[in-house]
Order: C-alpha cells, then sequence, then structure tokens
C-alpha cells in the first residue's frame, strides 16, 4: 500500500542551494560527479516515496543557466557491449540518449570523454559518430599504476596526458550510463589540468546513497546496497569523518577506499585536501527530506525482497547470479526480512496451492489484495489484472468484462496463425481487447479508466512470468516479482 514519506519539493530547494554554496566554497569552477541516474531514478522514487524520478533532473534545471554537462564513458565499456540492465541497451547508444534527453530540457552538454582510451575499432567508430552528431569527445588513458602512485598519477606522465576538456560554466557536471565508467578520475583531471592554467577549481560528489545522515542498518541504506549487490558494495562508517569531527556518518566502501588517494592528489595539486573525510565530499540532502520514516523503511524493504526476487529470476533465466543471492540474503537476514514479508507474495502462493496452477495477486493503493488463477482463456496476471481493474471500477466480481467469444478468435488467430503454442491470451492481448470492448460496453470503458490507479502496485506470479506479461506490468507502473519457477 502506497504512502508517501519523502518532500520532494524540500528536497528539490534544499539540494540547488547546497549546490550553490559549494560552487561558492570554491570561488570559481565546481566538477560536480554526479553518481546514480540523473533523471530516471526509479531505485530511490521505490524507496523514497514522494521521490520523482526526474527529482535530480528538475534540482538541475534550476542551475541550468551555470551548469553545464560532461557525460563519461569507458572505452572498455564500449569494446565489451555494456549494457544498462534497466534499459537494456548499450552504454554506447546511452551516451546518445542522455545526450538528447538533456539538450531537449535545455541543459547544456558541452562533451563526451572517453576514459582507459584505447584505439579500436569499436571505439573509433563511436567517435566518429559523436563527430557526426557535433559533439566534441575526448580521450582520457589508463595510467600506470592507478589508484596508488600518486606521484605518477598526478604529473605530466600521468593526468598531463590526458585531454584537457575545454569548458565554459561555473558548474561541470560529470555524469556516464552507469558505474565504474570513469567519473572521479576525469573530474581529477580536470583539476590537475586547470591548476596549470592558473584556474581555481574544485570537486565535489552527489551520489544519492547511501544516505550519509540515516542510520547504517536502515532499510533504505540496506536497499541501496541490495540494487549493487552485483558490484559487492559495502555500507560502512566513515572512519574518517569519525575521527575528524566525532560524529557517525554512512558512506561506502569505493569512496572510503579511496579518499587517500583522493586526498594526496589534491594535497599534490593544491597543496592541501579541502576535505577531511569521504563525507565531507558530498552534497546530498536527501536525508533532510524524509518526514515518515516508517513510509520510506516499509517502501525499502519491498525493494529488497524485490530485488531477491528479481536476482533469482535472472538465475532461472541463465545468469550467472550465485554470489548475488548470496549476498542479498545476507542482506535480507541482516533486515529481519523473508519473502512473506511481501504481502501479495503469500497469498499468490496460497492461491497458487488452491488451484494446483499458477496465481498472481496484486496489492492495490486502497490495500486490497486482488488474485488471479490460470484458466483455459487467461494467464494467472491477464486474470488479476481483469480483477483488479473491476475492483477498483467497483464493477461485480461476476461479472465479465471479456466474454468468452470475444477471446476464442484472439487464441484461435495466436496458434492458427501466429505459431504461438500457449493459447491463453497475455496481459498486452487482454488490455487491446479491452479496449475494443470499450468502443460499446460500458463496463471495459470504466475499467480502462482505471489503469492509472495501478501505477506503484505491488505484485506477485508464482511462477515466472513471461518476458511480455512482465513488460506490460511494469508499463502499467506496477512492481512485479515472480517466484523463480518455471510452468
Amino acid at each position: 500500500m502506497f504512502k508517501i514519506g519523502f518532500d520532494n519539493d524540500k528536497y528539490l530547494q534544499m539540494q540547488s542551494e547546497r549546490i550553490k554554496e559549494r560552487i561558492g566554497e570554491f570561488g570559481g569552477k565546481l566538477y560536480l560527479e554526479f553518481g546514480g541516474k540523473l533523471f530516471d531514478d526509479y531505485h530511490a522514487s521505490r524507496v523514497l516515496p514522494g521521490f520523482q524520478p526526474d527529482s535530480k533532473l528538475q534540482m538541475l534545471l534550476q542551475l541550468k543557466d551555470q551548469a553545464e554537462i560532461v557525460v563519461v564513458i569507458s572505452a572498455d565499456d564500449i569494446e565489451k557491449n555494456k549494457i544498462r540492465g534497466d534499459l537494456g541497451i548499450t552504454y554506447d547508444i546511452d551516451v546518445f540518449r542522455l545526450i538528447d534527453a538533456f539538450r531537449s530540457r535545455g541543459l547544456m552538454v558541452g562533451s563526451v570523454v572517453l576514459t582507459k582510451y584505447v584505439s579500436t575499432p569499436k571505439v573509433l567508430q563511436f567517435e566518429q559518430k559523436l563527430a557526426d552528431a557535433g559533439i566534441k569527445s575526448y580521450r582520457h588513458y589508463l595510467i600506470d599504476g592507478y589508484p596508488s602512485n600518486i606521484s605518477k598519477i598526478v604529473s605530466d606522465d600521468g593526468y598531463g596526458k590526458n585531454d584537457y576538456i575545454e569548458t565554459s560554466r561555473e558548474l561541470v557536471v560529470i555524469t556516464a550510463p552507469g558505474p565504474g565508467s570513469g567519473k572521479m578520475a576525469t573530474c581529477l583531471s580536470q583539476l590537475y589540468h586547470e591548476n596549470k592554467r592558473g584556474i581555481k577549481a574544485g570537486y565535489a560528489k552527489f551520489e544519492t546513497f547511501p544516505i550519509w545522515n540515516i542510520a547504517l542498518n536502515h532499510p533504505v541504506n540496506i536497499a541501496y546496497e541490495a540494487a549493487t549487490a552485483d558490484l559487492n558494495d559495502v555500507n560502512m562508517i566513515d572512519p574518517w569523518h569519525l575521527e575528524a569531527y566525532g560524529k557517525t556518518t554512512v558512506n561506502y566502501n569505493r569512496d572510503v577506499e579511496i579518499f587517500p588517494v583522493l586526498k594526496a592528489t589534491f594535497d599534490k595539486i593544491y597543496g592541501r585536501c579541502p576535505y577531511k573525510s569521504p563525507t565531507d565530499m558530498g552534497v546530498n540532502m536527501a536525508g533532510n527530506c524524509i518526514f515518515d520514516d516508517e513510509a520510506v523503511s516499509d517502501a525499502a524493504r519491498q525493494e529488497i525482497i524485490r530485488r531477491y526476487f528479481t536476482a533469482c529470476c535472472d538465475a532461472l533465466r541463465g545468469a550467472n547470479k550465485k554470489d548475488e543471492i548470496y549476498k542479498l540474503e545476507l542482506l535480507m537476514n541482516n533486515a529481519g526480512l523473508t519473502v512473506d514479508a511481501r504481502k501479495c507474495t503469500s497469498v499468490a502462493n496460497k492461491k497458487a496451492d488452491e488451484t494446483n496452477a499458477p496465481a498472481a495477486a496484486i496489492e492495490l493503493n486502497d490495500g486490497a489484495i486482488i488474485t488471479g488463477k490460470t484458466s483455459d482463456l487467461l494467464g494467472c496476471s491477464s486474470a488479476m489484472l481483469l480483477n483488479a481493474l473491476k475492483h477498483l471500477a467497483n464493477i461485480d466480481d461476476d461479472t465479465l468484462l471479456l466474454l468468452p467469444e470475444v477471446i476464442k478468435p484472439i487464441q484461435e488467430l495466436k496458434v492458427n496463425h501466429l505459431g504461438s503454442k500457449n493459447p491463453r491470451l497475455h496481459t498486452d492481448e487482454i488490455l487491446i481487447a479491452l479496449a475494443v470492448s470499450a468502443v460499446t460496453d460500458e463496463n471495459a470503458r470504466l475499467a480502462l479508466k482505471q489503469l492509472e490507479k495501478l501505477d506503484k502496485c505491488e505484485m506477485h506470479s508464482s511462477v515466472l512470468l513471461s518476458r511480455v506479461d512482465e513488460s506490460t506490468l511494469k508499463k502499467l507502473g506496477i512492481r512485479v516479482t515472480c517466484d523463480a519457477k518455471k510452468i
């Protein structure tokens, strides 16, 4: 049952003001490393109910006259055709998607940086595509001994060999299609080059998770570990901050581990480091905008369980997820969770046991849990969808939204002409049939009007859903999980 616990308007105001303050602290130019997703942060919107997926973008739009964006991509990721899991597209394609999205909203995109640069046919082809699109690109190279050999890194044989990125505004946002692209190294390389040119510049990091000013084992922070279980990120108390200030804050292992390197880099470039801890580097205000801790905690617990189910299903499909699943099981145990903490899961499985067939259940935002069972005409998710729409439209449960004489011709088309072995209607086919029926049937018309109420509802299937059903349900905003079982 969806409940808001995060003040998005307060967040936009506080976050933009904090970034302006940080620009002022350096008195000139600020390189701001943007962690996570800039304008489609669905993880944050799930674990911080009330957070809008484009909140970071909206915040940045308040600074658009001061800001320009530099997109970073690793040449290694281009060569390996690395895929962005949530969108199913390669990182190189996502670079162009990001640029188009930023520019369509009035943001300036200055250039693209290729890190870990190696000249290969794929990389050269990508550079040519950028050139054809009128987009500047720069090359940054691997440095021997990175990240520990500071004397080599901060020298003309290290950062000095990288291209200097030409920028024109005081806030330079460094973003990327995904983690491991080289955002921090790009920022530090620029600080080296700017200093050689006599330009005063600073560095800060904008990472939503983990949230530094809530507890280490808060469900929201555990949910971040669950989201990055494949990267083996670990939340931890920031030891540098504790030693410097005597205050407990939360950071994650990669920033804590790299901080001595960053500090030494600052010391070598400027003679001193402006930060005493990884927490000091950050500008994240999200923790200050949680007004209902119970709501965000419940949302985060659901996210942890969803991540577990997703990894198990991916493993069933053939992905190597053994270590990730083990990590997620540990996180669930640390959070005191079992899969039954997801209400729709136990209801769906109970229905499956009763009918001896696949079943599904959805928890609506009014708290009702609606089920669907498998029949000759419909799969369990399709039946559940129709039943949920009837409930929301106050249509009697015995009323048929789609008559058998409407469904059967579609089944015949699928089996006899389209080569399908499964005659049951998928959710997308159900919605099309319902839309056609709505032309003449008032109940179907009323049911269709309820679709928007399915957004942010929790749903579970007792078996692995088809890609078609899973995709359709997610497009409706339904948060889907499945048992890792095939029909």
